[in-house]
């Protein structure tokens, strides 16, 4: 990829890693020139959003912080990454779930 292409995408593949409402407000800034810098990010922020709802469903019946804390240690880690991969104008998958995301939301 070259750098324009990285330039142009960085602020919506950051934006894609806020959580919820992030990946919508990056869909919507590359709705009209697709950036496949951008493209990237937002599948791997979208997959992570997906991911930070289910396991929050998922665990939130127990009500143990010694449940919980893994989980928001878990979503904090990849985020911070993400967000720093995207700063770095790197296309680097997140570790575990990453390769996922880009298969599932190939199409975005």
């Amino acid at each position: 990829m070259d750098k324009q292409t990285i330039d142009e995408g960085k602020t919506a593949a950051i934006t894609s890693y806020i959580l919820m409402v992030g990946v919508l407000i990056a869909l919507s800034m590359n709705s009209e020139n697709k950036n496949k810098f951008a493209s990237f990010h937002i599948r791997q922020g979208l997959g992570l959003t997906l991911t930070f709802i289910v396991l929050g469903v998922s665990i939130s019946s127990f009500e143990s912080i010694y449940v919980a804390a893994p989980m928001w240690i878990f979503i904090s880690v990849l985020t911070i990454y993400g967000i720093f991969t995207a700063a770095k104008g790197e296309t680097i998958p997140l570790p575990l779930v990453g390769g996922l995301f880009q298969k599932i939301f190939k199409n975005i």
